[in-house]
């Protein structure tokens, strides 16, 4: 699965650079369309909000990812359900109650994903990710977009893919930060499921055919998996 982040999108046409990574008669197009929330004290940047998420879904039918590095998560996730994203992505660092967040989230009707920084083990939280459906593994430091990949983190997707795949836990294991042509192989093979593309994208000429060259990249890497 490709999720194009928006964040490396055009803000003035967000309605236009949906449309662009939209499936169509010749492609497949995006699975999912991240779109990356930041209130400026989780993380030092701020870019957009409910108000646009709503917007937004009414103006794509590509299954929204909202993943927010924002404070307090426990307080708004549940309105990014409600607004109708796919997939709603709290930070285990922010939340109080991550159990309880991800049980709102889904009693409002989205998917529940909680998401680890690069420095965060896994092992504390395997129990948490019972409640889940998603585990977004960030690859970068949260709040910028454009930073190179960090490989160190593949340790945590093996060691969450092997637990996926023995039946010990159920989740969709993402991967968000720095991911590329030059970089989704090592991902895929690491036990990935769905890339979030910024720069990749939405620094192509046609973004639409970017996100098929990634999906072959990552398809190439683990032909079993494709």
């Amino acid at each position: 699965m490709i999720a194009p982040s928006i964040l490396s999108a055009d803000f003035a046409r967000l309605a236009e650079e949906a449309a662009a990574v939209a499936p169509s008669a010749d492609r497949r197009g995006a699975d999912w369309l991240h779109v990356d929330v930041m209130d400026a004290h989780f993380v030092p940047n701020l870019t957009l909000g409910l108000p646009v998420v709503t917007s937004l879904r009414a103006a794509t039918d590509i299954p929204l990812d909202c993943h927010l590095m924002i404070s307090d998560p426990d307080r708004w996730a549940v309105g990014y359900a409600e607004a109708g994203a796919h997939n709603v992505t709290v930070h285990v660092e922010a939340a109080t109650d991550p159990i309880g967040v991800a049980r709102d989230i889904r009693a409002a009707g989205a998917h529940a994903g909680l998401s680890l920084k690069p420095g965060t083990p896994l092992d504390p939280y395997l129990d948490v990710l019972r409640h889940y459906d998603t585990l977004l593994v960030m690859s970068v430091e949260p709040g910028f977009g454009g930073q190179a990949f960090m490989p160190e983190v593949l340790d945590k997707v093996r060691q969450v893919r092997r637990l996926v795949d023995t039946g010990h836990l159920n989740v969709l294991v993402e991967i968000d930060g720095g991911i590329s042509a030059d970089t989704i192989e090592a991902a895929a093979e690491a036990g990935v499921d769905c890339f979030v593309a910024g720069s990749a994208v939405y620094g192509a000429d046609d973004p639409g055919a970017a996100v098929e060259a990634l999906r072959e990249r990552a398809r190439s890497a683990v032909p079993d998996r494709g």
